[in-house]
């Protein structure tokens, strides 16, 4: 059935207000999620500097004298900023003010950080019984280990995804993304949900807490019970599944080819298909294929060097293997696909203007399955303090009509001074 698109401007969320207090990238892409989903999302940013990830780059673009950080534009759509001093009276006054009224905060300092600058968890609730609180570190909130600072890399080897990374054994290599970052992210926005549903009930916050090494063994799935239950070790094998056969990237005539042989069923296709034996004693079941798989690959890639990609892929398609190619980024966001399914938005920044971003990757619609309810009015990741004097005003620490036609405060400047 055919949905009809809309322009919806409040989703699952909206109503909500999040106090982002994090920083980098789990916290704030957190963050990022529920304010896909309608939140009113605050980030909470450092006077002067901002966020770790306004600095990192290169790509930086946009004017000589105010460059962006295309990293900080990843991680931060849909939110506000706003640049306070939590070690000053009047910093941690805004923050107070903010945290009465929040339905979630985000933090992700080390243990201990934020006890000292005066909101532990148990201040934060007498301000505010019913605040949900999401805490993410980098190795977990107790245990030996817990203050050592935690970042995407280091997590990536300490968790054990690097040694299942990589061409071969000695040669670890981490994911070109930070997905420790990230999964502790979306684990995070997960879990706050869940606390939020369950106050529904309730009516009591609580503490949602989480980890970068928490989110990578999470994701471990198969390789995790292959080593708790089996006791293998899981090594890094290149691109070829280590529990099917054939699965991977294959050679052919120009290029290279991925498919997923997944069934008996598609192994006897496959096999017909490229005039291979499917019944001969070393390639007769999937794990015949697995032990003997250099056998199978050979097998695979002697059939494919007489095509050239594309029509291998359309070969491949028509009797119905799952196969692919590997894209380049250009090319995924150039792909009719991906922007079928919103997965590329255009937002108005204050200094780039217009940009494309990566899109949030849920969509909604009706109960009937006939309307599109997924939110589409995105706003840009703010510049620093962008909107700290119009939320200060929202909470009457600035007297209405004090704002200026700029949206500063009345002979104090404009909001974006001092940046």
């Amino acid at each position: 059935m055919s949905t009809q698109p809309t322009t919806q401007t409040d989703g699952p969320l909206s109503g909500y207000l999040v106090v982002d207090l994090s920083r980098a990238l789990a916290g704030p892409h957190a963050g990022m999620m529920l304010g896909d989903l309608g939140a009113r999302v605050i980030k909470v940013e450092n006077p002067g500097t901002g966020d770790d990830t306004r600095g990192w780059g290169p790509p930086f673009v946009g004017p000589d004298d105010d460059r962006q950080a295309t990293y900080f534009l990843s991680c931060n759509r849909n939110k506000e900023s706003i640049a306070l001093d939590l070690k000053d009276d009047d910093g941690r006054t805004v923050l107070r003010e903010l945290l009465e009224r929040a339905d979630v905060v985000i933090e992700n300092f080390r243990p201990g950080v934020l006890d000292r600058l005066g909101f532990s968890t148990a201040e934060m609730h007498a301000l505010n019984p019913a605040l949900v609180i999401l805490s993410i570190t980098g190795f977990g909130h107790d245990g030996p280990e817990s203050r050592r600072s935690g970042y995407d890399q280091i997590l990536q080897g300490e968790a054990g995804l690097m040694s299942l990374t990589g061409s071969g054994p000695d040669d670890p290599q981490r994911v070109g993304v930070p997905i420790a970052d990230l999964l502790s992210g979306m684990y995070g926005a997960f879990g706050t949900l869940a606390a939020l549903l369950q106050r529904e009930r309730t009516g009591q916050g609580q503490i949602v807490r989480t980890s970068l090494l928490a989110a990578l063994i999470g994701v471990h799935a198969f390789q995790g019970t292959r080593t708790t239950v089996a006791g293998e070790t899981p090594k890094a094998q290149g691109n070829h599944h280590p529990s099917i056969a054939p699965y991977g990237l294959f050679r052919c005539r120009q290029g290279q080819v991925q498919i997923s042989v997944g069934s008996e069923k598609l192994w006897r296709s496959f096999a017909s298909t490229f005039g291979i034996d499917a019944e001969q004693p070393e390639f007769a079941t999937n794990a015949d294929r697995v032990r003997n798989r250099g056998e199978v690959i050979e097998e695979v890639e002697r059939a494919f060097a007489w095509f050239e990609a594309e029509p291998l892929l359309a070969k491949l398609n028509d009797a119905g293997i799952p196969a692919g190619k590997v894209r380049t980024l250009d090319e995924v966001y150039a792909w009719e696909q991906v922007h079928s399914q919103g997965l590329v938005i255009d937002v108005d920044h204050e200094v780039l203007g217009t940009v494309s971003l990566p899109g949030p990757p849920l969509r909604f619609f009706s109960a009937a399955d006939i309307t599109e309810t997924t939110l589409t009015n995105h706003t840009a990741p703010p510049l620093l303090n962008q909107n700290g004097d119009q939320i200060r005003q929202w909470l009457g620490l600035v007297p209405a009509g004090a704002l200026g036609p700029a949206g500063g405060i009345a002979g104090a400047g404009t909001a974006q001074e001092g940046r």
